[in-house]
């Protein structure tokens, strides 16, 4: 009995699902490769999004088989007057084919490098492989109630332009056919009768009289039955109902001091990327605000957030009153889930932990959905002793270090893990 297995997964016109997922599984680190680099110039808005990458030519050549250096072998040139019998010919360099296949010319076709385009899922695959995590973990976060308006039936009063016209059509044509059914059926007997009796003699009686007497007032009792009354009027009735918020905001804080070193602001970002991939799993519209500091906070973008260098000293407490007065002037708790995430190596100026935790305890974590500190260093400094303060107190609020990539998915699930679950 031979066995056939027939793969009916859809692909798009001129594709191969198959040879697709062997090509990616065979240059599995060329594409890898490709993906980080893209992921490195990549807004975290656009990260979910499908990627063109380009592979060397070098990297995807096919394995050929060529004679080898070595050996006698007697050839047949033609003739020339350069060359005459007996003269040692030079071997050509890279190989016996006569050239490299690198060298410029004037002529033939040259070979670009291959471009290949990985899907949206692909790209994440790729993009999440270095982290070893086999299943992410999403919490149920809590939501700011708001009211919003849906069908809720018909109703028998209500504006034009909610008219339902074949609810109202079907049930006019409903009333009409009650209505007319039992006088139609006695018509119909009627006509019947005057028909026989009509057949029988000249029609001057009295019976057939007032058969035809009868029959025009049945007539006209049914056609006083009218086409479109009031009553079958149907309107699309709405109602109000209770939905979780579908808004949320992502505050990135991030220290860029001169001990941040471009590998710690690259974990970092990773851990934001996956903050921003979880929230847009509950909330239809995330807005994402950089706040970058020093001695000095500011609010900048993406790309001055992650990729510009300073040098100096450190005071955090500058960029929690910052995040405290752009909540209150842009982001009401009313309207918006308001969610944080703070990078740092620890250190801080002085006595300002203090000030932080002050911060934090009084005006920020009452507002916040969630907070979370990453330290993307492996030292406890004064900004994580003064944190640690707080955790017995705010259920919402999480700590955890990150000392490598590896550690950014587990560290990740288990901030966000749902109640209950061990991790």
């Amino acid at each position: 009995m031979a066995l056939q297995i027939i793969d009916r997964r859809l692909s798009g016109k001129n594709k191969s699902v198959g040879n697709r997922e062997r090509f990616v599984r065979r240059y599995k680190a060329q594409i890898s490769e490709a993906v980080r680099r893209a992921v490195a110039n990549r807004d975290i808005r656009h990260i979910e999004q499908a990627e063109t990458i380009t592979i060397p030519r070098k990297d995807i050549q096919e394995p050929v088989f060529h004679h080898g250096p070595g050996g006698v072998r007697d050839t047949v040139h033609p003739g020339n007057t350069e060359h005459v019998r007996g003269d040692r010919i030079a071997r050509p360099q890279g190989g016996a084919g006569g050239g490299g296949g690198s060298q410029a010319s004037d002529g033939g076709e040259g070979e670009d490098d291959f471009t290949f385009t990985l899907t949206k899922e692909e790209f994440m695959e790729l993009f999440f492989e270095d982290l070893a995590l086999p299943r992410l973990l999403r919490t149920h976060i809590a939501s700011t109630l708001q009211y919003k308006t849906r069908r809720a039936g018909y109703s028998h009063d209500g504006t034009p332009h909610n008219l339902a016209v074949l609810r109202t059509m079907r049930g006019a044509l409903g009333r009409r056919i009650a209505l007319t059914k039992a006088p139609n059926r006695e018509l119909k007997a009627l006509q019947d009768t005057l028909a026989d009796l009509l057949a029988q003699d000249d029609g001057t009686s009295e019976v057939v009289a007032e058969l035809q007497q009868r029959i025009a007032g049945l007539q006209a009792r049914m056609g006083k039955v009218a086409f479109l009354d009031p009553l079958d009027l149907r309107f699309r009735s709405r109602t109000k109902v209770p939905e979780p918020s579908s808004q949320a905001v992502v505050f990135c804080v991030m220290d860029v001091s001169g001990s941040m070193d471009q590998s710690r602001k690259d974990l970092a970002k990773r851990f934001f990327i996956l903050l921003y991939l979880f929230l847009t799993r509950h909330y239809e519209k995330i807005e994402i605000v950089f706040i970058r500091h020093h001695t000095q906070a500011a609010e900048v973008g993406e790309d001055e957030f992650f990729h510009s260098t300073e040098s100096g000293g450190t005071v955090v407490s500058s960029a929690l009153v910052l995040l405290d007065q752009v909540i209150r002037a842009r982001y009401p708790v009313a309207d918006w889930n308001i969610y944080v995430a703070q990078a740092s190596d620890g250190d801080n100026f002085g006595d300002d932990g203090g000030n932080c935790r002050n911060l934090l305890a009084d005006k920020i974590l009452p507002l916040a959905r969630y907070f979370a500190y990453v330290q993307v260093a492996p030292d406890e400094q004064s900004l994580w002793q003064e944190y640690t303060q707080l955790l017995p107190l705010f259920p919402h609020f999480a700590m955890r270090k990150v000392a490598e990539p590896g550690d950014i998915y587990p560290v990740f699930r288990d901030l966000f893990k749902k109640e209950g679950v061990t991790v």
